[in-house]
């Protein structure tokens, strides 16, 4: 994976790391430094939830699409559409999972971002991790804070 391997300036202290493992010929172990190394997206995002009420932030980092498809998904190019039997499942250091599928976060079938932030509000994620951004969810219930592994599974059975 040429990008997201180069380290770029860290901050001082420890840095969170989380592994992209599963259906990919290229897994690796990643850190909010290698991320700085795609392309990277802002967005302005605004939770209305419940419990918490109106948060308001704005997130930086690169798009999820960007970096699994730099690990090499295993698609089976002889199969149509075989990338949409994928599915992503992210996790956060608090215990918090998601599931999304590959067509979520495919710019060829949905044109929202996702993003794996960087910052949030312009501060460096470094030490805590990456956090999992739909900026399309109204309640940020798919939000992942401190992302421990990102797993892709292309193991659903294709139909025939």
């Amino acid at each position: 994976m040429s990008q997201g391997l180069a380290a770029a300036g860290t901050t001082a202290g420890p840095v969170a790391e989380f592994g992209l493992t599963g259906d990919l010929i290229r897994p690796a172990r990643l850190t909010v430094p290698d991320l700085l190394t795609w392309p990277q997206h802002e967005a302005e995002v605004s939770f209305e939830c419940a419990p918490s009420g109106s948060r308001h932030h704005r997130f930086t980092g690169p798009l999820l699409h960007d970096v699994l498809a730099a690990a090499g998904p295993g698609f089976d190019p002889a199969r149509r559409k075989d990338r949409l039997r994928f599915l992503i499942a992210v996790s956060g250091t608090d215990g918090h999972h998601v599931l999304l599928s590959w067509g979520e976060i495919d710019p060829d079938f949905d044109p929202a971002p996702v993003l794996l932030a960087v910052t949030i509000d312009g501060a460096p994620l470094d030490r805590t991790g990456p956090q999992l951004v739909l900026p399309q969810d109204r309640c940020g219930a798919r939000h992942i804070s401190g992302i421990s592994g990102i797993r892709v599974d292309g193991g659903y059975p294709a139909w025939t």
